[in-house]
Order: C-alpha cells, then structure tokens, then sequence
C-alpha cells in the first residue's frame, strides 16, 4: 500500500516539474520572440512620435502601450512560422538521440503545448489586441468627461465591446447559414466552442487565399530582390572603362543643366523693369545675348535652341539614370571575385531547385489525392513525437522540409509586399507610422498562421496540424483541397515560364515587328 501511494507520488511529482519546465521553456520562447520583434519594429517605426507626444503624459503612456502590443503581436507572428519547422526537427531529434538525458525535455506535450499556446495567442492578438490597441490610439475620451488616460479606456472599451457584439452576432448567423450550428436562442454559450474556431478558420481560410495569390508572384519577385542585392559575374565587361565613361557623360549633363540654369537666370534679369536687376537699383550689363554669347564660350556650347524646360527635363532624367547606373557599377567594382563568380550563381541555383521542388511536391500532392492515398490536412488525433520520420529520405529529407517552409514564407512576404495595392502600406525604414505598424504587423499574423495550413495543403510535409489548426472545417474538404493544389501549382509555373522566357518574347516581337515594317515598306517600293 505504501508503495503504491509512493508511485503515485512520484507521478505527480514528475508531472507537476513537467508542467514547470514546459511554462518556463515557453516564457523564454516569449521573451526570446518579444526581444526580436522588438528590434524589428524599433527599426522601422518612425522615431517623431515620442517627441511630438513629449509634452503629453497621456499620449506616452498610448503610444507606448500600442507599440509594445505591436511587438507582441508580431513575436507572435513570428512564433507561428516557427511551429512546423520547430516541431518537424523535434522529431527528427527524438529519433536520433532517443536514449539522450540532454533531450528529455523534448517531447510530444512540449510541442503540443507550443502548438495551442500559439493558436490562443493568435486569436488574443488578432480579435482582441489589435482592434484594442487602434481603438486606444484614436480614442480622445467621451464628450462632457473629463480628459484623461482613464476616460479614453472608458470610450475604447465600449466601441470594443459594441464592435465585439456586432462580429459575434454575424459569426453566429454565417455558422448557422454554412450548417455549422442550428441558430438558438442561446447561442451565445458556445461561444468559446463554436464560434471563436469558426471565426479563425474564417480568417485563415482568407490567409490561405491570400497566399495563394502572393506565394507564386513572390517566386518570380524574389529572383528580383537577389538580382538587386548580389552583383552579378561580370563576363567580357570591363566595369572600371564603364564606370569612367558614365562618370564623364554624368559631368557632362551637369554642365548643359548648369548651362540651362544660367540661360534661365539671364532670361529672367534681361526682361524685369527693362533690363533692370532684381532690385531695380541699376542696370544689369548681363543682357541675354552676352550671357548666351559668354557660356558658350565657357562650357563650349551653341546658344540654346527650342523649348528649355524640355531639355531641362530630359536631361534631369538622364542625370538620375546616369546615377543609378553609376552607383551599380561602383558596387561591382567594390565586390569581391569570389561574390561575383561564386555567390550570385549559387543563389539563383538554389532559387530554382527550392522552386522545382516545389513544383513536384505540389503536383505528387494533386495526383496522391486524386488517386486517394494521400489524406487530407484535417487532424484530430493525439500525435507522439519519435516515433518514425515523416519524410522517406529521413533527416535529409526533414531538413529539406523546414527549408522549403521557410522559403514559402519567404516567397509569401516578399510577394504579398510587391503587389501594386501594398505601395502605400509598405513600411519603411524609421518613417512607418503606428497606425501603419498596426497594419503590417496584423498582415504578418495572418500570413505566419496560415503557412502551416499552406505547407500542409500542398504537401511539403507530412506533419499533422496539431491542436486546433488541425481542429479547422474546410480542410476536410476534398474540393476545396484539391482546387486548391491545381490552382497553386499551375499559377506558379506560369508565373515562372512568364518570367523566364520574357527576354525572348520580347526580342522575338521585335524582330517580327522589324520584318513587317521592312516587308511593308519593300511591297509599297514595287507598287
């Protein structure tokens, strides 16, 4: 008997310094994501708002609140892209070091936990954080109160709540028309149950179709972005003979756009008050015949001809091209030997096999779930770590796995940023606003949660979804699936057979447009 309650003992005792260690391995993870979001968002926010808000306590104290749920948000965020990666190479851990004392602590309630700690964070942050913090930021108080930090919580929480109340309400009335619940009277105790899930996987449904749209446009962008940020190899080129060819043409349209300044200046002294200067004292003696007659003979110029403000256009333009064109030749003849011949093919080699694969894990993904081996991304079932390695080439392929969902993200981003509509929302560099922080930082929320779903959707991996992200309707949903495969992978190859064989088509339409043109004119000739 004694034995049996020592037992017992024991495994409360284990289970208790289990639950101890997993909330202290998940507030580092916290602290660790916070630190870095902190230095993402310190990087971009515009540095202005303390010092227009330094007189006002108030308006501080608003700022400072908005910023750090901001930073949390997008640790957030940044947790949720974490989660596929950081639980594929668990596993792939736990089967390599099964016996290992320094991993005991990794496993399956760990990344369980991860899993739903995110879900909930994201929903806190997505429902009830941001809305919060924009509400907060704009509140000045209510009418006839007295003006204060309290009497600007007062009126946010009541738009909240009113905001809150008119959301549930339409989620209550959509789960109802899509057959999720039957609409009762008390449908408000199933709240947490029902209606919450329900309105997430409505928000990451619409993430998924935003990636949709995003991820192939970010294939063919990001072959753009390394363009611009490597230097590419520089074969029969001599860029130090260029360079100082640009430079001289550059010097040369500074002197015509100086020339046209002084043409300017000369018109405009020999036509006020009769040939008077600007102050009307005397006579100005730098008429326009003798300005135009002294510059030519200083920059060895002919006397201006035709409209001015044309050239001066022209010529404007000309300088900026000259200058960009200038400044990408200094920076390769900055670059080293080993960049320009080694780094830039490697990247776009790596570009292109990390985009083939793709490619193939999305059509063997369509053709497995049109033949019907291939499950769908629904998961309610309790998964263990350590048991058998998701992908057949085992670590290789696992490590494969956390690659392409990273480069997914990475694709994700930088597409979802280069759309036409995002121009004015884009941050920037120490000059994005709150309000635009706000935004991005939301944006980022919901692209991060739904690339799980998208990874799981089209087959990178073969991790389940666990806790309530696997828990979500339409993945269960064969035709929303399989559409949506077939719509992914044929918008990417056309994307990419649009980018690659662009050059051609053009040159080709231009040769076909030259034979016309020669052949119209040679037939107009003989008639």
């Amino acid at each position: 008997m004694d034995d049996e309650e020592e037992e017992v003992t024991d495994l409360k005792l284990q289970l208790f310094h289990n639950t101890v260690r997993e909330h202290i391995i998940f507030l580092l993870l916290i602290i660790l994501l916070y630190f870095s979001s902190y230095v993402v968002v310190s990087r971009f926010r515009r540095r202005d708002r303390d010092d227009l808000y330094s007189n006002d306590e108030d308006e501080v104290l608003v700022y400072r609140i908005s910023f750090w749920l901001c930073t949390f948000t997008l640790a957030v965020a940044e947790g949720a892209a974490m989660l596929l990666p950081v639980s594929i190479a668990s596993n792939e851990v736990l089967l390599l070091y099964p016996n290992s004392y320094y991993v005991k602590w990794l496993n399956s309630s760990l990344i369980q936990g991860l899993w739903n700690h995110v879900f909930l964070f994201s929903n806190l942050s997505l429902f009830i954080f941001l809305p919060f913090v924009y509400l907060f930021s704009e509140s000045t108080g209510f009418v006839g109160h007295k003006k204060g930090i309290l009497a600007r919580v007062y009126e946010t929480f009541t738009v909240f709540m009113l905001m809150a109340i008119i959301v549930l309400v339409l989620t209550a009335v959509l789960s109802a028309v899509f057959g999720i619940e039957k609409f009762q009277f008390f449908w408000f105790l199933n709240l947490g149950s029902v209606h919450l899930p329900f309105l997430y996987s409505c928000v990451s449904f619409l993430g998924v179709m935003l990636m949709l749209i995003c991820t192939p446009y970010g294939f063919v962008r990001l072959f753009g972005v390394v363009n611009q940020v490597l230097v590419r190899p520089m074969l029969l080129r001599d860029v130090n003979e260029e360079f100082s060819a640009f430079y001289m043409e550059e010097a040369s349209v500074k002197r015509k756009l100086a020339h046209i300044e002084l043409h300017n200046v000369s018109i405009s002294e020999a036509t006020n008050g009769n040939g008077r200067t600007l102050n009307g004292n005397r006579r100005s003696y730098l008429t326009q015949p003798f300005l135009q007659h002294s510059l030519a003979h200083l920059y060895q110029r002919k006397p201006l001809a035709g409209n001015v403000d044309e050239q001066q256009q022209l010529l404007n333009d000309r300088l900026r091209e000259l200058y960009s064109e200038r400044k990408e030749l200094d920076k390769m003849r900055k670059s080293s030997t080993f960049q320009r011949t080694f780094v830039y093919p490697l990247a776009m080699l790596l570009l292109l096999f990390c985009t083939a694969v793709t490619i193939l894990l999305v059509v063997q993904n369509t053709l497995e779930l049109l033949i019907g081996i291939k499950a769908l991304p629904l998961s309610t079932r309790q998964f263990t770590l350590g048991i058998s390695s998701l992908s057949k080439l085992g670590p290789v392929g696992a490590g494969m796995e956390v690659c392409l969902i990273f480069y997914l993200g990475a694709t994700s981003v930088v597409g979802f940023y280069s759309m036409p509509f995002m121009s004015n929302v884009r941050p920037k560099w120490r000059q994005t606003s709150l309000p635009q922080l706000m935004l991005n930082c939301g944006f980022m929320l919901v692209l991060s949660s739904a690339l799980p779903l998208l990874s799981r959707i089209i087959g990178i991996t073969n991790f389940d979804l666990l806790g309530d992200f696997g828990a979500i309707e339409w993945l269960g949903n064969f035709q929303i699936v399989l559409l949506y495969n077939l719509v992914f992978g044929t918008t990417t190859a056309l994307c990419l057979v649009n980018k690659f064989t662009a050059p051609v088509r053009r040159e080709l339409r231009a040769r076909l447009v030259e034979n016309y043109v020669l052949f119209t004119n040679y037939m107009s000739f003989i008639n």
